[in-house]
């Protein structure tokens, strides 16, 4: 990998700028050459994992499309880090994300903050989250979540003037809102991408609607995946959808494990949450990085062997 290679380059100047030692490497020397190899490789640019380069912002909105009003929890690329400071220079794409049943926006803010350090702005609609959600109508949150961004990029005095580029939306979502996203995506050609996670069935049907989805989209499961099991829900939405698609099923991965803290009744993976919250964090951030912003260095990340060959995520997918 690249970020490999840039550590063995690393250690390589390293040890040519240093003095000719008098002895053998001592078995000492070895691990410790070791350790800074694995810490420069986990710390390399290239590392989606790892924050990007943007402060994160935060702020609440409330957004009004037509006869539409909702609260939504947003995470942007900032000047500076905290609550509602100045958007960073430049125009950034748009993801409205879908919270899962009973969730609320706040458990998935570690993944959402990640992508606004990335150069995303992230918007979690705070709608629906009662004993008896309306699916249809929180994927028609999530698209007016979009609306409303791309006027504020034109609104003179809003915070988010000039920041927003309407060629870059994409939609995503846990659970209920991942499978809320697919319903949204169908109805919004305005969307270049969506990428969820373990997308759940609903009413009206995910299954149904990815049928007619034509954008590159990529569903995230868990093999462990008690909840929302990936033979009932992410396999039969991801079979539905031509092409371009992908499944990536996260080995030892569960359902709650895409939020940073569990609830009652929640299920459990062989992997550790701060594992596999890591690797959520690299595909998303991979996959936007590749089919929002264009950045073809993403790849091998997104198709290739790279992809395909990861230990711990198995790779479905048809172009």
């Amino acid at each position: 990998m690249f970020r490999t290679a840039l550590a063995c380059l690393a250690l390589t100047a390293t040890l040519l700028a240093a003095p000719t030692p008098a002895t053998a490497l001592t078995a000492a020397d070895a691990t410790d050459l070791a350790r800074r190899a694995a810490t420069l490789d986990e710390t390399a640019p290239d590392d989606t994992s790892a924050p990007g380069a943007f402060a994160v912002g935060t702020t609440d909105v409330t957004v009004t499309v037509a006869r539409r009003s909702f609260g939504a929890k947003v995470w942007y690329p900032a000047a500076s880090a905290g609550a509602n400071r100045p958007v960073a220079d430049g125009a950034f794409g748009v993801v409205a994300f879908g919270h899962g049943f009973l969730q609320s926006v706040g458990r998935y803010a570690s993944t959402l903050s990640h992508l606004a350090s990335w150069g995303f702005v992230v918007a979690a609609p705070t709608s629906q989250g009662g004993l008896a959600p309306d699916h249809s109508a929180f994927a028609d949150d999530l698209n007016a979540t979009l609306t409303w961004f791309v006027d504020q990029g034109t609104t003179p005095g809003s915070r988010f003037a000039n920041h927003v580029d309407p060629a870059a939306l994409a939609l995503s979502g846990h659970s209920m809102g991942g499978g809320a996203s697919v319903l949204a995506a169908v109805r919004n050609r305005n969307v270049r991408t969506v990428a969820n996670l373990a997308a759940a069935e609903t009413n009206p049907s995910a299954k149904t609607a990815a049928a007619n989805l034509p954008m590159a989209a990529m569903l995230v499961a868990g093999d462990h995946d008690t909840i929302a099991p990936p033979a009932d829900n992410q396999i039969p939405i991801y079979q539905a959808k031509p092409a371009p698609k992908q499944l990536r099923t996260i080995l030892g991965g569960c359902h709650c494990g895409f939020m940073d803290s569990g609830t009652l009744f929640c299920d459990s993976g062989s992997i550790d949450r701060a594992v596999q919250l890591k690797l959520t964090r690299r595909l998303l951030t991979d996959w936007f990085l590749y089919t929002l912003s264009g950045d073809t260095s993403r790849y091998d990340a997104v198709w290739g062997i790279q992809a395909q060959n990861d230990p711990q995520i198995r790779f479905e997918g048809a172009r």
